[in-house]
């Protein structure tokens, strides 16, 4: 089975919109994603989103090839760290505000905290502007704030972008 390693920061467009697209149009397809964004943040909604596999780019070498290895067979693969805490998110564990959020309003999230416009972002995503200000409205809403910088600040102190 093929497997394709996959990396959050991508120039023109975000690893979340990426691995849509890739399981969109290939959902057998293995992926892993390596990162150098922390585990904490991205892995969950990676796992949610279909990827089969999280690691920190900070990991040991042999343990990307364990990975590979794992998810070419067809299971998912997740760090020790990784386990512990989808364990503690299962235990009721408080989620940051971002961890609730569906695919379409992570994706608009994170374009707005990299400071895209709505008009980009609706052109870049083949979305109405309207649908993209839904969106923003309900990312505003769940993170209870009242400006684009302020999501910045979020995703920057988050670990979200950089």
């Amino acid at each position: 089975m093929d497997v394709l390693l996959l990396d959050l920061s991508m120039p023109d467009q975000g690893g979340v919109d990426a691995l849509a697209a890739i399981k969109a149009r290939f959902p057998e397809l293995a992926v892993l994603i390596l990162s150098g964004f922390p585990e904490s943040h991205y892995a969950g909604i990676m796992l949610r989103k279909g990827a089969d596999g999280y690691l920190n780019k900070e990991c040991d070498p042999v343990e990307i090839v364990t990975a590979i290895r794992t998810v070419a067979r067809g299971r998912r693969y997740v760090s020790s760290a990784v386990a512990e805490m989808l364990a503690a998110d299962e235990g009721g564990g408080d989620r940051l505000p971002h961890e609730s959020l569906s695919e379409r309003e992570l994706q608009v999230f994170l374009r707005l905290a990299m400071g895209e416009t709505v008009g980009h972002i609706a052109e870049a995503m083949f979305l109405s502007v309207k649908t993209v200000s839904t969106y923003r409205s309900r990312v505003m809403e769940k993170f209870k704030k009242a400006s684009n910088s302020e999501l910045t600040y979020y995703a920057l102190k988050n670990g979200l972008i950089q």
